[in-house]
């Protein structure tokens, strides 16, 4: 393989003047809630994923609290961050996690944390994660990010959210980019949502690619999750937004799908195959799949390289949607 066809194809990430490879990386895994992971698997995962040309790094400031975060620093400091771009969260630590909790005083304090975990000068790009609704009907947060830009402790600001809605509302805001689950079984944002971003030159990060690993295909009826790994203790949304594990979908149901999904995929793995779907999209910025190894790593950045999925697999996976998923999930997020 030549290097240039091991170099994931860039988009550019909205109105940053930056472009990112399409198959970024998500943190989360390397950070905590997903089963032990240790340093050496974490970092050797970061590496993978940079030498395979993925240069979106996705972390929080919640996961692990700063664990994803100081990984990232000590794997660039190692090998330099020029040309990468790693887009972090802050609000989460709000707790009781309600809209009154969002104060600029409040958002700064986490960011200060988060420059001192990655160990720069300035965030390339800050989300607010998840917050409540009722933040999105309050500008004076997001003159607090515009002011956080001019003092030059972040390049720009974005949103993570749970619902459609929330996004459309986030447009009214001077973003630079919207986080949203979208993969398969999550197919909502395509109808109401992607035009619009699309149109205000909005980057779009595509969250829980993988459904949370539903739709790797290597899940069965009898999985068994750590303790600590949200698939075990969120799968009724008892932690957080049930949206979050398995997209929502009744874990029974989405295996259901995912079989129905094989005859459609053929002999790729299915988790670059739900990827490369997300990829057919052109309103999608980048895709940020999580890796707890090296080689999911590599895997989920050639994802990139497969061919366009054809006009029929296109219909087979929207039929697969409408049959199996949407009425579990399509309205309530």
């Amino acid at each position: 393989m030549s290097h240039l066809e091991n170099t994931v194809q860039q988009r550019q990430f909205g109105n940053t003047g930056r472009s990112v490879s399409e198959i970024g990386f998500g943190a989360w895994a390397i950070g905590g809630s997903w089963g032990d992971v240790s340093d050496k698997d974490a970092e050797a995962a970061l590496h993978a994923a940079l030498d395979a040309g993925v240069n979106f790094l996705d972390t929080a400031d919640v996961y692990g609290d700063g664990r994803s975060e100081r990984l990232i620093a000590r794997v660039l400091k190692q090998r330099g961050r020029d040309g990468v771009m790693v887009a972090t969260k802050a609000g989460r630590k709000i707790n009781p996690h309600v809209s009154a909790g969002y104060t600029p005083q409040v958002l700064e304090r986490y960011i200060d944390d988060s420059l001192r975990n990655l160990e720069v000068d300035a965030l390339d790009l800050v989300q607010l994660h998840c917050p409540p609704t009722e933040v999105f009907y309050r500008p004076e947060i997001f003159d607090a990010l515009d002011k956080l830009v001019a003092k030059g402790k972040l390049k720009a600001y974005g949103v993570s959210v749970e619902k459609v809605e929330e996004a459309i509302k986030a447009l009214e805001f001077p973003i630079s980019s919207v986080q949203i689950i979208f993969n398969m079984f999550r197919q909502r944002p395509a109808e109401h949502f992607f035009a619009r971003a699309k149109a205000q030159n909005v980057a779009i990060i595509a969250r829980v690619p993988l459904a949370s690993g539903l739709l790797t295909g290597k899940l069965s009826a009898s999985s068994q999750f750590a303790a600590e790994d949200h698939r075990n203790f969120n799968r009724h949304g008892e932690a957080f937004d049930v949206g979050e594990t398995f997209s929502g979908v009744p874990y029974e149901t989405g295996l259901q799908a995912v079989e129905a999904l094989r005859g459609v995929i053929g002999d790729v793995p299915m988790a670059q195959m739900a990827l490369r779907w997300i990829l057919m999209f052109d309103a999608i910025t980048v895709a940020i799949p999580g890796a707890k190894n090296p080689a999911q790593a590599a895997s989920n950045a050639g994802a990139a390289n497969l061919p366009a999925l054809t006009d029929a697999q296109m219909k087979a996976v929207a039929d697969i949607y409408a049959q199996y998923i949407k009425p579990h999930v399509h309205q309530r997020w």
